[in-house]
């Protein structure tokens, strides 16, 4: 506070007299100092506030030098090193591998998409994998062995498995809607082979033959209808101890009028088997075809 003074003189009189001090108060007083107080105290509250968040957060995140918690960051990428990780958005990443000590598991409660794109930002491969089915949608499909061989490979022309043996474990067999071509079929040890076709026909061909082959067992044509072997060019040879026909008509010899269709199996000298006409009177031996 500054006081001043005043001095007033009189005339006739030279004694100055007194005049009563004057007092100006300068600050913040009244309800403004109270008002800044308080302020003040608010700031100090929230840098409070503010200060222990931070600790905590740094806490529960495990920041360090290296990155935050489990979750590492070198110069070859980000590295978690233990526990899950959880992703609310889409990631980008060249490469994702797990530690050579554990699988690579990924999760989600719908699906898992992974999308394939170009320099101009188009889908060209996408593999999904959801609650009820996986698709694919790619050019061409390549699956190769730890080795760097060829198992499967497939594109909109054709089908190629690699390994030398297709094994099909289902208990009806494989099925196929449209011809197949392979070198060599067989059944398991022990197991039965079967070629069924349950509403249309069954043709086998091969431009060097057909070649059917039981080393333990019986080989048996069942068809509703007829049974066709046809040689274009060769011959029809049953090579085998005992032909038997059970169900083949016999003729009557002399009867020549109800032996007109009929046919006598005959065999060589030389061993062959040939069809006489039923009734003849030529012999087996007499036959030219011996």
């Amino acid at each position: 506070m500054v006081q001043e003074q005043y001095v007033t003189t009189t005339e006739g009189s030279r004694t100055p007299s007194p005049v009563p001090d004057a007092r100006y108060k300068i600050g913040i007083y009244g309800w403004r100092k109270r008002c800044l107080y308080l302020f003040v105290l608010l700031l100090i509250v929230i840098l409070v506030v503010n200060f222990a968040l931070t600790i905590w957060i740094l806490r529960v995140m495990w920041f360090n030098t290296e990155g935050m918690g489990y979750l590492q960051v070198h110069s070859e990428g980000v590295k978690l090193e233990d526990g899950e990780s959880e992703f609310l958005l889409p990631v980008y990443a060249e490469e994702i591998h797990s530690r050579e000590d554990s699988s690579l598991l990924v999760h989600s409660s719908e699906n898992v998409s992974l999308n394939a794109r170009n320099e101009n930002g188009d889908v060209t491969g996408r593999t999904s994998v959801g609650p009820r089915e996986a698709q694919g949608l790619t050019q061409n499909v390549l699956i190769n062995s730890h080795n760097g061989n060829m198992l499967f490979t497939a594109d909109g022309d054709q089908t190629v498995i690699g390994p030398d043996k297709l094994r099909v474990t289902g208990p009806e067999g494989a099925l196929f809607q449209h011809s197949v071509e392979v070198p060599l079929l067989r059944s398991e040890i022990l197991k039965d082979l079967k070629l069924e076709s349950p509403t249309r026909s069954l043709s086998m061909d091969a431009p060097k033959g057909v070649h059917l082959k039981a080393l333990a067992g019986n080989i048996e044509a069942v068809s509703n209808m007829d049974v066709i072997l046809q040689s274009s060019v060769g011959l029809l040879v049953l090579d085998a101890e005992t032909v038997r026909m059970p169900s083949l008509p016999l003729s009557e010899e002399g009867v020549s009028g109800n032996a007109q269709g009929l046919y006598e199996v005959c065999v060589c000298p030389s061993g062959k088997l040939f069809l006489s006409k039923a009734g003849r009177t030529s012999t087996c031996s007499d036959n030219q075809d011996c």
